[in-house]
């Protein structure tokens, strides 16, 4: 006996499997999409909404004194 030897024989129960293992999925995969989703927003850091004179880039780290896209001086905040 190994994995895979007890199988539904009938359609509907087929069918019913088929329905258990989906929900199955779903159970797993879409909390892992939202805890994921939120670690990666979290992960970013504080960022600060100035914008740049230059380019008009905004959220640069709060101890950036340069554009990171452009490189013009930020003003102090």
């Amino acid at each position: 006996m190994g994995y895979g030897d007890i199988a539904p024989a009938t359609t509907l129960g087929q069918v019913l499997a088929s329905i258990i293992m989906i929900c199955g999925y779903g159970i797993i995969a879409v909390p892992t999409g939202i805890v994921s989703a939120e670690m990666v927003r979290s992960a970013g850091g504080p960022r600060e909404e100035r914008a740049c004179t230059g380019c008009e880039a905004r959220f640069h780290d709060p101890d950036a004194v340069h554009c990171k896209y452009c490189g013009e001086k930020l003003e102090a905040p």
